[in-house]
């Protein structure tokens, strides 16, 4: 139980979505999150001429129909799933703890909900500390360090700042690794009903690329990257010849982090690769990037190589396995905080 003069919030942070599947509501939100100093480190000056002529202009018309295949009734895949896990969050909260002990809400680095909302929330109950999660397993700057800077930016309007704990990554967290293998293992035990066998499965981790010159410059990234994938192929009890590593959604003519997943997966369809199953271990919630670009896309890509048997594995979302990570975060890191009785 929390002192009488304390009192706890949660607030999980994703990356950000449209408003709607439109040209409009998309171009105003790559207007935000491109314009992020930490997204895109050219020069102001000519990354303003490149985003206000060149990529705003024609970018939101191209991708439209990507967004509008994966629209939810309620909304964006994204915030749906995240909206869900925030309230399962909170009931596992509840449970543990009992009802109202700790708030939990949920916010984006670009667009809505806000910091500022799920500040706003937090300080309608009295809370002054505050545990941070973002749900970004692999710390990047472009991410978990863009969330930061938007943090700080809704705390710069407070005279008294809450206490803050910031989870900075849990890219091979005990939790993590064992929510995606039984993410894995159940996907393999529906196959089987199907008659598919062991022998003839290749399972490759595509994460979100980054440029490399991020890494150049000392962003972990891709370190990260490497061990999510190694500890659960070894868990997962796989031989080196049965899993790979690659990096998905580049964008321009920078190097990016490699093998690309695009050319990846059309190497493996050359080789007549009879079954194919894909995780991107770096999204908490299934979004554009995984139910389009590699579901879809990537999904084309593979069979007109020649390959067959492509299988998307879906991301963590609201699995049970995923939620206890969440608070087993939140306990860990905040555990002075549990422990403190009134």
């Amino acid at each position: 139980m929390q002192t009488s003069s304390s009192r706890t919030g949660i607030i999980l942070v994703n990356l950000g979505t449209p408003e709607a599947p439109s040209a409009s509501a998309i171009r105003s939100y790559l207007g935000e999150f491109l314009w992020d100093k930490r997204v895109v480190e050219i020069p102001r000056p000519l990354w303003w001429l490149i985003l206000n002529f060149i990529i705003l202009p024609w970018r939101p018309r191209k991708i439209v129909h990507s967004y509008q295949s994966i629209w939810l009734k309620e909304g964006s895949p994204l915030r749906v799933i995240s909206l869900e896990q925030a309230k399962r969050l909170q009931a596992s909260i509840d449970q543990q703890f009992g009802e109202n002990a700790y708030q939990v809400e949920f916010a984006m680095t670009y667009g809505q909900p806000s910091f500022d909302q799920a500040w706003g929330e937090l300080q309608k109950q009295g809370v002054d500390r505050v545990f941070i999660l973002p749900l970004y397993p692999q710390y990047s700057a472009t991410t978990t360090g863009a969330m930061f800077d938007q943090l700080s930016r809704t705390f710069q309007a407070e005279r008294n700042i809450p206490e803050l704990r910031i989870c900075k990554d849990y890219h091979a967290h005990p939790l993590f690794i064992k929510a995606l293998c039984a993410s894995v293992g159940k996907h393999w035990e529906e196959a089987e009903k199907n008659n598919d066998t062991a022998s003839s499965r290749f399972l490759l981790f595509s994460f979100h690329g980054i440029p490399t010159a991020c890494i150049e410059k000392g962003d972990p990234y891709y370190e990260h990257c490497k061990l999510t994938a190694q500890n659960v192929a070894q868990q997962l009890g796989l031989e080196d010849h049965q899993w790979q590593l690659s990096f998905q959604s580049r964008v321009g003519k920078a190097r990016w982090l490699q093998p690309y997943t695009e050319e990846t997966v059309r190497k493996l369809g050359e080789q007549g690769l009879k079954r194919l199953d894909v995780i991107c271990p770096g999204f908490s919630a299934d979004c554009l990037e995984t139910l389009e670009e590699i579901s879809i896309q990537n999904r084309e890509f593979y069979e007109k190589a020649g390959g067959s048997g492509f299988a998307y594995i879906p991301a963590l979302n609201n699995n049970a396995e995923h939620i206890a990570l969440m608070s087993g975060l939140f306990q860990e890191k905040c555990s002075d905080w549990l422990n403190q009785q009134s």
